[in-house]
């Protein structure tokens, strides 16, 4: 009697090896990081009146210019960017549990444990430090994500197309009104007791998929052009990176240059209508933008091709503890900005909390290089890994 042997219980395929990575995804989270610093820092200023999109009014030039800046070129451009970077990334390891031949209810059920506990980690982030999270909202795009695996590639960007439309009424009717000079939201950032802060922070966080609805096309858009390569292999993607670069950046621009001039009191929308259409464009060039940024970064990458000097490979290690140095920046904003820190948020400007911004954002990249240099992985990343693989190695026994 022959006995045949069992066949072989396929492993979950454990987290991308740095020397497999590609450079294109990972150096567009580092620089994009720097985009984030740079959104998330101004929400941090209180203590003066605020104006449109909750900037706070600025009297100085500099500051109004910087503000012009910010809204057109960062503001609603950088979380899309974020977005697509995470769809991308979610049908990577879709691809990835594929190739080393795990069942399809396996890989799924890892991207769902995955998913809750981006929950798990953007409901702790919003109760110590930041009410503006967006792991938590990714962690329900990623049980999103896994419904989506089977859906057509024309689907998906009808369905990125069509979302545009909830965005423009959204976030239309979510500036329509003109503002009185006080917070109509995010008041944590304001509130001098540590303990009423963080009972208001969880409230808040419910809000904020208002202001960043438009991640929905864009990790759409993102979970596409996973499915094709256009970022692992750029180079073979040129003609769409340069369209899309060229197209989305300038529509950035365009579209956010109205509501950034009404940002900076350089012009005022005179009707109600005004403030819808401006801030409606605003967020839909926004996802143009963010996609528009990536591509751009795509191209970059060509050009670096594998001469990475030591500021790239610095980037690229933040890119790839992204989560870790996303976290990092809150942590050095409440240590510095919020009323019952040191309170910075009541006297510096617009102008210098991007100074801010940017040098925490330095800062985590040459924290990330030290860690890439010791062939460590960053925290956060090594803890979401450890609770998202934890079955593999039960499954290879």
């Amino acid at each position: 009697m022959t006995l045949t042997p069992p066949s072989p219980i396929p492993t979950l395929a454990g987290p991308v090896a740095a020397r497999e990575r590609s450079l294109a995804p990972d150096l567009a989270r580092g620089l994009m990081l720097a985009l984030i610093a740079l959104a998330n820092s101004v929400v941090y200023l209180y203590g003066r009146p605020y104006g449109a999109r909750q900037h706070i009014v600025e009297d100085g030039l500099v500051d109004r210019v910087v503000s012009v800046l910010a809204v057109a070129l960062v503001d609603a451009r950088a979380y899309p960017m974020f977005a697509a970077l995470f769809g991308y990334g979610v049908v990577q390891v879709i691809q990835r549990q594929r190739a080393a031949g795990v069942a399809e209810k396996d890989a799924k059920s890892l991207l769902r444990r995955r998913s809750r506990w981006l929950l798990v980690f953007g409901f702790v982030h919003v109760l110590v430090l930041f009410p503006g999270d967006i792991l938590g909202l990714y962690g329900v795009l990623g049980f999103l994500l896994v419904g989506l695996t089977r859906v057509s590639d024309r689907a998906l960007l009808v369905a990125a197309t069509a979302w545009l439309v909830v965005v423009a009424l959204v976030q239309g009717a979510a500036y329509m009104v003109p503002s009185d000079g006080t917070r109509s939201f995010f008041w944590s950032f304001e509130t001098a007791d540590p303990v009423e802060a963080m009972v208001l922070r969880p409230i808040e966080w419910l809000i904020t998929p208002v202001g960043v609805i438009g991640v929905g096309s864009a990790v759409l858009v993102g979970t596409w052009a996973a499915r094709r390569g256009v970022l692992t292999d750029p180079a073979a993607h040129r003609p769409l990176l340069v369209r899309t670069a060229v197209v989305g950046l300038i529509a950035a621009l365009a579209g956010g240059l109205p509501m950034g001039l009404a940002v900076g009191h350089f012009w005022e929308p005179t009707s109600v209508l005004g403030l819808w259409t401006t801030s409606a464009v605003h967020a839909v060039t926004g996802i143009a933008g963010g996609l528009g940024y990536a591509a751009l970064i795509g191209l970059l990458a060509v050009r670096i091709g594998a001469r990475r000097g030591p500021v790239v490979l610095a980037i690229t290690a933040c890119g790839e503890r992204s989560l870790s140095c996303y976290l990092f920046q809150s942590v050095v904003f409440v240590a510095l900005l919020v009323p019952y820190t040191l309170g910075l948020g009541a006297k510096l400007g617009t102008a210098e909390v991007a100074l801010v911004a940017l040098g925490t954002w330095v800062v985590s990249v040459l924290v990330a290089d030290l860690l890439r240099r010791g062939g460590r992985r960053g925290p956060a990343e090594a803890l979401l890994r450890r609770l998202t693989y934890r079955r593999a190695g039960k499954m290879a026994r």
